[in-house]
């Protein structure tokens, strides 16, 4: 197991909070690793994808660090933008 893991189940164990929030918020930072990855691999600054999307880059840094609540018009629209399809899964 590695220490990242150790940490964060010896932090589950402590703290409730975290415990409960743990995996929603990690999906809400994987989505916006994921479109920083994406726009990087395209080529684009955050401002010139904001123009691309018609929003600010305020708006895109904010999608790209803190991920949560994010429509999925908003997501197709940058998956456009960046030459990519958007693909939601229920597993």
């Amino acid at each position: 197991m590695s220490d990242l893991k150790k940490y964060i189940a010896k932090r589950k164990g402590r703290d409730p909070a975290f415990a409960e929030n743990y995996e929603s918020r990690y999906h809400e930072f994987k989505i916006g690793v994921m479109l920083k990855m994406a726009r990087e691999e395209a080529g684009l600054t955050q401002e010139q994808l904001a123009q691309k999307v018609m929003t600010k880059k305020t708006a895109i840094s904010r999608i790209e660090n803190h991920a949560e609540d994010i429509k999925l018009s908003t997501l197709e629209k940058i998956a456009q933008a960046l030459g990519k399809t958007l693909r939601v899964e229920v597993a």
